[in-house]
C-alpha cells in the first residue's frame, strides 16, 4: 500500500518541473489538483459557473507563478488550495461590493426619476442664460472663454490660437468671468 505522502510528493515534483516551463508536468499538476480546487472554490462561492471561472483563473495563476512554490513550506496541493481560497474569497468580496454598488445606484436613480424633467428644464434655462450672458461680453473676452470652456483649450493654447500674449489672455478671461458671473447673478 503506497504511503499517503507519495502522491503529494509526486505533485510537488511535477510543480517544480512546471516552474521550469515543463508543460507536461503542469498537465500532471492540473489533473491532480483541478478537482480539489473546484471543490473548495464551489463551497465558497456556491455558484458552479463562477467556481469554474475562478478554478481556471487559479490554475492559470499556478502555471504563471509555479516558480514561487517552496516545498520546504508545504505541499504543492496546500499551496494551490491556498491560492484558490484567496481567489474565491476575493470573488465573493467583489460580487458583494458590486451588488452593493448596484443597489445604491438603483436607490439613487429611483429618487432621481421623479425630478429628471424638472432638472432638464432647469438645465436648459441655465444654458440659455449662460449663452445670453456670453453674447453680452465684448469679443475680446468672449472668444478666449469659449475656446477655453467649450473647446477645452489651456491658457497657452488660447494665447497661441489668438496670437496674443498669455498674460493678456488670462486677464481678459478673468475680467470676462467676472462680468459673466455678474450677468448670471442679475438674471437669477
Amino acid at each position: 500500500m503506497p504511503h499517503a505522502s507519495e502522491p503529494d510528493a509526486h505533485v510537488d515534483t511535477l510543480l517544480l518541473r512546471a516552474a521550469d516551463g515543463d508543460r507536461d508536468a503542469f498537465a500532471g499538476v492540473y489533473d491532480a489538483l483541478v478537482r480539489p480546487v473546484m471543490g473548495l472554490v464551489c463551497r465558497i462561492l456556491r455558484d458552479v459557473a463562477q467556481a469554474e471561472e475562478v478554478t481556471q483563473d487559479v490554475m492559470l495563476e499556478v502555471w504563471r507563478t509555479a516558480d514561487r512554490f517552496r516545498p520546504d513550506r508545504g505541499t504543492a496541493k496546500a499551496w494551490v488550495l491556498t491560492l484558490a481560497h484567496r481567489r474565491a474569497v476575493d470573488r465573493v468580496r467583489t460580487v458583494r461590493a458590486s451588488t452593493d454598488r448596484e443597489r445604491r445606484a438603483g436607490m439613487l436613480s429611483a429618487d432621481r426619476d421623479f425630478d429628471q424633467v424638472a432638472e432638464t428644464v432647469a438645465g436648459h434655462d441655465e444654458q440659455r442664460r449662460v449663452h445670453r450672458c456670453l453674447a453680452a461680453l465684448a469679443r475680446l473676452q468672449r472668444v478666449p472663454l469659449v475656446l477655453a470652456y467649450y473647446q477645452g483649450m489651456t491658457y497657452l493654447e488660447v494665447a497661441r490660437s489668438l496670437s496674443t500674449p498669455e498674460g493678456t489672455v488670462k486677464s481678459r478671461m478673468r475680467n470676462g468671468l467676472k462680468q459673466l458671473r455678474h450677468c448670471l447673478e442679475a438674471g437669477s
